[in-house]
């Protein structure tokens, strides 16, 4: 299968301060492919190289078959762009945005429409208003639009659901599927590892170093043996006490639990009887179910 992303070695340096080190991988055509990573993980920066506003200071990348610093005339044509930060013209109406980047790529907006119109359904009864008195999610459609307007090869989108609610994060991954099934590649960054199992590859990204990469079942398999949930009244005693029982290897928090990782000889019987003659007698642990984001920490931990 042909790559619609290559990067090799990249790495991008501010100073001291190693943003990307050494980054590579590959997105093949027409996939929905993740970058996961916290805050600071270097995503960003890779997105402003990628889309040719930034020039790496080592390493390659090409996207759409087009190399990022020699060809990134021809290149700036063939990809779509969604920036974290909302970046259209507030004071612009809904359809003077759209009409606006069109023009940029010299295509008329009926031209390819039909691709943006499942995005534009719940924009339609609002054309004359402004994009700065839109909500975060209507925001967020526009955004898209105008970011696909000119029917790019590769959709390229950081973070696009920072801020938005829980549905409209939701109906976004939705459009994002649809948006795939018509042979768009697209490359979508987030700090929600629970987005990574909507795509199908993912490269975990943590320090500006690439952790892993694979399909989201792939990449997690094995991680159920030797985890448990566990929770008590009392949190945060039950955590030091935890991480202080023989074959404990970690423990942290994780949403309403802790998810406790063990090594082969951990005695689930013994460890109870010790938390409940340490004080802890409401104590439950229970097997759970690993996920990206325990993979995450894990491997994070272990580059660190």
């Amino acid at each position: 299968m042909r790559c619609a992303v290559e990067i090799q070695g990249l790495t991008k340096r501010y100073g001291k301060l190693v943003a990307l080190d050494h980054v590579s991988f590959s997105v093949p055509e027409g996939t929905l492919f993740g970058l996961i990573g916290p805050d600071g993980a270097g995503k960003t920066t890779l997105y402003q190289i990628l889309t040719t506003l930034l020039g790496p200071d080592e390493g390659s990348a090409t996207v759409a078959g087009w190399d990022v610093v020699k060809d990134y005339k021809k290149l700036r044509a063939e990809i779509g762009y969604m920036p974290e930060r909302f970046s259209l013209y507030p004071d612009l109406t809904v359809n003077e945005n759209l009409q606006f980047f069109a023009s940029l790529f010299g295509v008329d907006v009926k031209d390819n429409f039909d691709l943006i119109a499942p995005i534009f359904d719940q924009l339609k009864n609002f054309p004359n208003r402004r994009a700065g008195a839109l909500s975060g999610g209507m925001k967020q459609k526009l955004a898209l639009g105008c970011a696909l307007i000119h029917r790019p090869k590769v959709l390229l989108l950081d973070e696009p659901t920072t801020g938005v609610d829980a549905v409209s994060r939701g109906e976004f991954w939705d459009m994002l599927a649809t948006l795939k099934e018509n042979g768009i590649t697209i490359l979508v960054s987030t700090s929600y590892m629970d987005e990574a199992e909507r795509c199908e590859r993912i490269a975990l990204i943590n320090k500006g170093k690439i952790l892993d990469v694979n399909a989201p079942g792939r990449l997690i398999e094995g991680l159920d043996q030797n985890l448990y949930n566990a929770s008590a009244k009392e949190m945060y005693p039950l955590l030091e006490a935890l991480r202080s029982l023989p074959d404990v290897r970690d423990c942290y928090t994780f949403g309403a639990t802790l998810h406790v990782v063990t090594d082969d000889g951990f005695d689930l019987d013994a460890a109870m009887c010790r938390l409940r003659q340490g004080g802890l007698d409401d104590v439950r642990i229970w097997p759970a179910k690993g996920n990206v984001e325990d993979l995450f920490i894990q491997l994070a931990k272990n580059d660190g």
